[in-house]
């Protein structure tokens, strides 16, 4: 397994996210090939980073309501 450093990068959260931060998700760009996924709630937590791919596929599924458990 290899370790990717994430101390550099900028996250960001949804605009639909609300002002308070409350249950949100961050994720980090400019990794060409994966996504770093995070906790608003828990910056300093760990991150889980998916391919760039199944993320996309991921986010589209949300936006059509495709999911089984949407």
């Amino acid at each position: 397994m290899r370790t990717i450093d994430l101390s550099t990068v900028t996250w960001r959260k949804s605009s639909y996210s609300n002002p308070d931060g409350g249950q949100c998700i961050e994720v980090a760009d400019n990794h060409p090939a994966l996504v770093p996924v995070r906790d608003s709630k828990n910056p300093t937590g760990p991150a889980l980073v998916f391919p760039a791919a199944a993320w996309t596929c991921f986010v589209t599924a949300v936006k059509d309501q495709s999911l089984p458990y949407a």
